[in-house]
């Protein structure tokens, strides 16, 4: 059984320029997320898919690089697309698709993720974040009933996904084209380990996280 993890990186992106390789807490963004894959025990290899050779020296120890073709560096290429020309050069039986824009994510996390999926029950894991709080959703109460609001404890939790890392076996690319297939295990992850850098305010945020060292 052959586990594989892929980060797909560019250097060319748009909202926070160059935020991939950008500092934080004095060493580029990708490489928190890197390192939590490398320590990760029940993933093999990690590679970086990546259409510029520049970012090999980055890299941190047991991170592999794989060039990709320029042509996917595009800002309409679609994520799909990606996948597709990684799976035909990596051949895994389990992958693991995590995003370098989710510097505070675990090893212990993912690897509750892939162990999830390894049991046989589930074809697939994904992070997300678990919010207990009352939410509406297209003008009405999505998890409570305006005649009777319970206390914040007792609410159904909602689970919204994030962009850390997505599981999911061969097949269910393949076969479906999915990176969440039809029985899925969601893994929930607390409010610092959901933290995506979208923006350069997400940027902030993340390094009065780090300054604080909140994301150990």
């Amino acid at each position: 059984m052959k586990i594989v993890a892929l980060v797909p990186i560019r250097l060319n992106s748009q909202r926070v320029e160059g935020k991939n390789l950008r500092l934080l807490g004095g060493r580029p963004l990708m490489t928190y997320l890197l390192e939590s894959l490398v320590a990760a025990r029940n993933i093999d290899e990690v590679y970086v898919y990546c259409s510029d050779e520049s970012i090999k020296e980055y890299l941190p120890e047991g991170a592999l690089f794989l060039k990709r073709d320029p042509r996917l560096d595009s800002n309409t290429t679609l994520g799909e697309e990606i996948y597709d020309a990684f799976t035909s050069q990596v051949k895994a039986d389990i992958y693991v698709l995590a995003h370098a824009t989710s510097p505070f994510i675990r090893s212990s996390t993912i690897e509750q993720g892939v162990d999830k999926v390894l049991s046989g029950k589930y074809d697939s894991a994904f992070s997300a974040e678990k919010i207990q709080t009352f939410a509406w959703w297209q003008g009405s109460p999505l998890n409570y009933s305006l005649e009777r609001i319970p206390r914040t404890q007792d609410l159904e939790p909602i689970y919204v996904e994030t962009s850390a890392f997505f599981i999911f076996r061969r097949e269910v690319w393949l076969d479906k084209h999915r990176r969440i297939g039809d029985h899925p295990y969601t893994v929930a992850t607390d409010r610092i380990e959901s933290m995506d850098i979208d923006n350069p305010d997400d940027f902030k945020l993340a390094e009065a996280i780090v300054a604080a060292n909140l994301n150990r």
